[in-house]
């Protein structure tokens, strides 16, 4: 601290809690549109800190810290205050329950992420990244307001599927990120036009294209740790059948 911060990247961590404050505040006012596409904004900073320390090797511990409580602002107890302003307030102590469980176990996400971030995060992520739960229900929410242009009211939908992220927030389940990406090295041809056609996809109507792009990474995730945990059972088995025709 007595040799200064670094301005670029922990400017860009500040914006990114600026827009996670800005999507509490707009929850609070029912302009629950506008909390969505803040959290989206808060994402996009968020990549954009960590890939500024890294080109510009301005990596610190206080930048890591200062990120980490800037989640949790913006994807831990902003996405909470959403959801339950928007449909899990009429469940009384249920709803503002199950917005909590979401918001301490981001918290809890980030400590054990800070924590094994030279280890096995270093590879993949051990739980739903934090800022993924978040797009999931910021994207929702913006879908929905597309599409039926109103508040659900007391969805039981919500409610389970806040706990779900929740859950998956501190599992040890394995999620992928842009992080496994070395963009620094050549790739086809066929990665830049898949990016266009993304790209394309999502202009094309954004709520509906942001929306199914996260149901389909969690889906991804689910089958991923799906079959994962079907080849752990099915190995001792094999094993066992191996040394009983060896004897």
């Amino acid at each position: 601290m007595k040799r200064g911060v670094y301005i670029l990247p922990n400017a860009l961590t500040l914006c990114g809690m600026f827009f996670g404050f800005y999507s509490i505040i707009s929850s609070l006012k029912g302009e629950f549109v506008y909390a969505g596409w803040a959290i989206m904004i808060a994402n996009i900073f968020d990549g954009l800190d960590g890939w500024t320390a890294r080109i510009t090797n301005s990596t610190s511990r206080f930048g890591i810290e200062l990120d980490s409580l800037s989640d949790q602002v913006a994807f831990g107890v902003a996405p909470a205050v959403m959801v339950f302003s928007w449909a899990l307030a009429p469940f009384g102590r249920i709803g503002w329950a199950a917005a909590f469980l979401y918001a301490s176990c981001g918290a809890l996400r980030l400590a054990r992420y800070n924590v094994q971030m030279v280890s096995t995060e270093s590879k993949h992520f051990t739980g739903m990244p934090i800022p993924a739960a978040a797009t999931i229900l910021a994207t929702y929410v913006i879908f929905y307001h597309t599409m039926w242009g109103s508040s659900p009211g007391k969805s039981v939908f919500v409610l389970i599927l806040t706990v779900v992220l929740a859950v998956f927030m501190i599992s040890t389940l394995r999620f992928h990120g842009a992080k496994e990406l070395n963009l620094k090295t050549r790739k086809p041809f066929i990665f830049l036009v898949l990016l266009i056609i993304l790209l394309s996809i999502i202009v094309m109507h954004p709520p509906i294209a942001l929306f199914a792009l996260a149901i389909l990474y969690l889906l991804a995730g689910i089958v991923e740790n799906s079959y994962l945990l079907y080849t752990r059972k099915k190995r001792p088995a094999k094993e066992l059948k191996q040394q009983g025709n060896a004897q």
